[in-house]
């Protein structure tokens, strides 16, 4: 049996594509910027390490690494539960995608990241429109898609 059919393997399969499309969004954002991708993968890391990762070489690069897929696999599972529980996520794959888009980086940005150890910057218009539309397109639509499939027994293969 193809285990893309049952739960855990479809959100299994979501975690993984929602996060290497959200990390290939950001390290094309951060070379865009004049960026290293290793700078910001301790970035990621300094959430739970502080400025201490800016200096941990590659060992915290990886650990931002880790942090990333988690954090996916978190916004995976909790889109895969409540899918079937809301009605209102089934009406409309692209409005919900959307809203799931907005909703985490609402999360992210507003209550995560300011109670983690990464070091504050002011929030501008411009980035934080980048965040959302990076949000909704590797994240949101991706997974109203995938949930709609799976639990109209239209199953990816």
């Amino acid at each position: 049996m193809n285990t893309i059919k049952r739960p855990h393997g479809i959100i299994l399969f979501a975690g993984l594509l929602t996060g290497t499309l959200d990390i290939l969004a950001a390290i094309i954002q951060t070379y865009l910027y004049g960026g290293k991708p290793v700078k910001m993968f301790q970035y990621i890391a300094s959430g739970v390490f502080g400025e201490d990762s800016f200096s941990g070489g590659v060992t915290h690069a990886l650990y931002g690494l880790v942090f990333h897929y988690l954090i996916a696999f978190v916004w995976a599972i909790l889109f895969f539960l409540l899918y079937p529980r809301v009605n209102l996520l089934k009406q409309n794959r692209l409005l919900t995608g959307v809203g799931y888009g907005v909703f985490i980086w609402m999360i992210m940005n507003l209550v995560v990241l300011p109670l983690s150890n990464v070091p504050r910057s002011l929030l501008d218009i411009k980035s934080a429109a980048t965040g959302m539309l990076i949000l909704i397109a590797a994240v949101g639509l991706p997974l109203s898609y995938l949930a709609s499939r799976f639990f109209s027994g239209n199953r990816p293969d």
